[in-house]
């Protein structure tokens, strides 16, 4: 947005503008009237009006329409006085314009910014800013949106600490950026609420199921897509006790000694949306977890991002080189590699989510633990 634009880019604008304008009307007042090349300075103000304030866009409309008014009376003497009357009034309209011009951008960017603001605080109120923080519990990561503009779309996620342990996931709703909202703020409302009084993974998957039925029938009725997602359920309690149960979604990754693991644990179970097709309920599965794994958790749209050869993301061979790295760090890395090897073109949404102990929560619960052996 121009607004963005840095202060000194602002500034130097409007100048290089006057001066062309000086220069171009300073060569023509001393070339003859043969060559009227000041006729083309109209695009100077127009140009201002798309990139300066108002007040720099009136300073050079102002400025040329001054330089233009002495060259058209002073400098070309075979002019009869209608030419030259007609000349200084188009100058004149063109300022005019370049100003209206000007105003009109500038209250349209103070609306787009305005209804910007209000989009931000309702998609942050949807989509909390990473790192999340539960218990124990740290995800770092990124969110990358595939429609330009849009902070949140396709991928939700979410880490809360309950009274059932620290529970997270990860979703992918069907489809991308702004249409999927819709669906994924249904499924991401249910988890927050179930994930506090569900006493299973299972329940808390039933639920979401639940919330996204009511969503797609409401859809049929109004006539817009019904939705599925899948979603990756992880549940922590204590120092070594956590359980997953996916529906639907694709395998995360456990680091351990510094080696990348692909795990398919609790695999099996339908998407979101889907599960009434599937004959056997969704089941979570217990993960042995030993002190120092971490893991990685995305959406598809990483994993299945294509690079300009049409190659698919080496996220697990990227994770290999950089399993040194702090979370920030990595999740930091991760983001600049993906865009690099797209090209900055992501066809689908794409989440990471780096989940760690923080280590000094950890310690203080290992200690009890150490004391009691």
């Amino acid at each position: 947005m121009p607004a963005h634009r840095p202060p000194e880019d602002r500034l130097l604008t409007p100048v290089l503008l006057i001066l062309a304008v000086l220069v171009v009307a300073t060569v023509d007042a001393t070339t003859g009237p043969e060559l009227h090349v000041s006729a083309f300075l109209g695009i100077a103000p127009l140009v201002a009006a798309l990139r300066c304030s108002y007040h720099r866009t009136l300073l050079v409309a102002v400025v040329y329409v001054v330089c233009l008014t002495y060259v058209d009376l002073l400098t070309v003497p075979d002019w009869a006085p209608a030419s030259r009357v007609v000349g200084v009034f188009g100058a004149f309209l063109v300022g005019v314009f370049a100003l209206v011009l000007c105003r009109t951008r500038l209250e349209r960017e103070a609306l787009h910014a305005r209804t910007s603001l209000v989009a931000d605080t309702v998609q942050r109120a949807m989509l909390r800013e990473l790192p999340l923080r539960a218990g124990s519990l740290e995800a770092y990561g990124f969110y990358v949106s595939a429609q330009e503009g849009a902070r949140v779309g396709g991928d939700i996620y979410e880490a809360i600490d309950t009274p059932h342990g620290m529970r997270l996931m990860i979703g992918d709703v069907q489809g991308k950026g702004v249409p999927a909202i819709g669906a994924g703020l249904e499924v991401l409302a249910s988890f927050r609420e179930a994930a506090q009084y569900q006493e299973s993974l299972e329940g808390v998957a039933d639920r979401m199921e639940q919330a996204l039925t009511r969503y797609n029938a409401r859809s049929a009725e109004e006539g817009t897509d019904e939705r599925f997602v899948t979603a990756l359920l992880v549940e922590v309690r204590g120092t070594d006790r956590a359980r997953v149960l996916s529906c639907g979604h694709i395998p995360y990754y456990l680091v351990r000694g510094g080696r990348v693991h692909e795990r398919c644990d609790g695999e099996g179970g339908l998407p979101l949306g889907l599960g009434a097709l599937g004959r056997e309920p969704r089941r979570s599965v217990r993960v042995h977890r030993e002190p120092g794994d971490w893991a990685v958790l995305c959406t598809d749209g990483v994993t299945e991002a294509r690079g300009t050869g049409g190659d698919f993301y080496p996220l697990a061979d990227r994770l290999a080189r950089w399993t040194h790295l702090a979370p920030a760090d990595l999740a930091r890395t991760l983001r600049t590699d993906l865009e690099e090897f797209t090209g900055g073109e992501l066809k689908d949404d794409a989440t990471v989510l780096v989940v760690r102990r923080s280590s000094a929560r950890e310690a203080r619960q290992a200690v009890p633990r150490s004391a009691a052996a």
